[in-house]
């Protein structure tokens, strides 16, 4: 903190100024975060708020920082309101959303790593676990992506039941589970495997092929297909 205002600052000092005169990409993260919350509080300027906000997470330091902090979190930051804490959450989920969406284009979901690349990026940083559901149709094409559960650090609650009701209102022939382990160890655990043998046991009844069940880690994933987990269920 040194109680200067962004005008007691020299101009190459300033962040928005020297963006324009050198180019955003000369920013450096705390700078272009200053330029984003564009004020700070009686005690900080914006840059000093933003270098507070990049060292706010205990664990998760800088720009990184942004996908993990909460609410509450913010605002407990000099300079940082509710306005602001809003605004940096929605930046974070903003980010998310176009890597996904840039690679959205190219995506086939004809791969375990296909389908996990596509998802990687939006849950590798979310603090519980969650459950996706991928539906195609007979010819393997994605009808509907869905978020079926948002659980508790190590669970997500969800039932076979819930599964096959969203398969079958959109008429879906093949289906896709994916959900993430917060603790970035993508390692199927014991209720993973006993679930994934309930939902393809459901589904050969019901005549909708579990074609995987993708567990995502950080930057890392374990496909049951692939390592033969489903083809075991397959064969009791």
């Amino acid at each position: 903190m040194n109680n200067m205002t962004m005008k007691e600052l020299s101009e190459t000092e300033r962040p928005y100024e020297k963006g324009i005169k050198l180019g955003v990409s000369a920013l450096s993260d705390a700078e272009l975060l200053a330029v984003i919350i564009r004020s700070g509080s009686k005690n900080n300027n914006a840059l000093d708020v933003a270098y507070k906000i990049l060292d706010a997470h205990k664990v998760h330091k800088g720009i990184v920082g942004l996908n993990f902090l909460q609410e509450s979190a913010l605002t407990d930051i000099d300079g940082v309101g509710k306005v602001k804490a809003m605004q940096l959450l929605c930046l974070a989920e903003f980010s998310r959303r176009m890597s996904k969406a840039l690679y959205k284009p190219f995506v086939t979901f004809s791969s375990p790593s296909s389908v996990a690349d596509y998802f990687m990026e939006s849950t590798r940083y979310l603090e519980k676990e969650c459950v996706y559901l991928l539906l195609f149709d007979t010819k393997h094409h994605l009808l509907k992506e869905i978020k079926m559960s948002e659980g508790t650090v190590n669970r997500a609650l969800i039932s076979p039941r819930e599964v096959f009701v969203e398969a079958l209102k959109y008429e879906a022939v093949y289906i896709i589970l994916i959900h993430n382990h917060p603790s970035g160890d993508p390692t199927p655990s014991r209720d993973d495997i006993i679930f994934t043998e309930r939902v393809y046991e459901a589904g050969q009844l019901i005549g909708i092929e579990l074609s995987d069940h993708i567990i995502l880690g950080n930057c890392c994933y374990i496909s049951m297909a692939e390592r033969g987990l489903l083809y075991e269920t397959k064969q009791k």
